[in-house]
């Protein structure tokens, strides 16, 4: 239950970590915040697994006439919905998500996830009013807690792996690109400084014969290249 707005009377359990963030840290300046296609500076929220929520379910908070809706409340946001599957698409465009995602870091381990489907997905996004944010990764390997799912590690391949899908995000002209992740060492998706490391029953990877700093230095590069790119798109 939800108190102090008429207009909220009910929603899930988890939708209660986005209102009460808004509610708390929504006016400061560390907020991240996004301009949506109205002109209006709102929070941004990626929604992990929203797939496992009824579109009809979610269309009840953000379609503008549901009978919960939080549009045009203090509890707006621009909100992302998870992309795995192709029928996702459709499902999220009737859910009423400003957007979607594609988070998985292994090429290929869905259909959100594999570049090569980027540009339809960008195609529905634009025909539809959504944004859509293709997730890149430097790598993966999760052998370490997840020893049956050898099938989507990812060579990091000395960085050309990132850089490989750092284009294909690009190509397709997205508003955001997202990183997956900055620090999951246990997901070997992580971008942070790396020095060889290795513990009775652990091999962290590291980026020899590469600075330890190679993924942040890829990253400014790539991001600085991005903002040039978009500058040239909005000509």
């Amino acid at each position: 239950m939800i108190t102090g707005n008429p207009q909220m009377t009910w929603c899930p359990p988890f939708w209660t970590l986005p209102i009460s963030t808004t509610s708390r840290y929504g006016s400061h300046g560390a907020f991240y915040h996004y301009k949506n296609s109205m002109g209006k500076s709102l929070p941004l929220f990626y929604i992990y697994d929203s797939y496992l929520t009824s579109p009809e379910a979610w269309a009840h908070l953000l379609t503008p006439n549901g009978p919960h809706s939080i549009r045009n409340t203090p509890y707006d946001g621009v909100f992302i919905a998870l992309l795995v599957e192709e029928g996702h698409t459709h499902d999220i465009l009737a859910a009423g998500f400003d957007g979607m995602y594609t988070y998985f870091a292994s090429n290929g381990f869905s259909f959100g996830s594999s570049h090569q489907n980027w540009k339809a997905v960008k195609n529905f996004c634009d025909a539809n009013n959504l944004m859509f944010i293709p997730s890149v990764g430097p790598g993966y390997i999760d052998t370490s807690i997840r020893p049956w799912n050898n099938h989507n590690t990812r060579n990091r391949v000395n960085g050309k792996y990132y850089e490989t899908a750092l284009q294909a995000a690009l190509t397709v002209r997205p508003e955001i690109v997202s990183i997956t992740s900055f620090n999951e060492w246990h997901e070997g998706t992580q971008i942070e400084k790396a020095i060889p490391k290795k513990t009775p029953t652990r091999l962290y990877l590291d980026y020899l014969p590469h600075q330890p700093s190679l993924y942040l230095e890829l990253t400014r590069r790539w991001a600085e290249h991005f903002i040039k790119e978009k500058e040239q798109w909005l000509m």
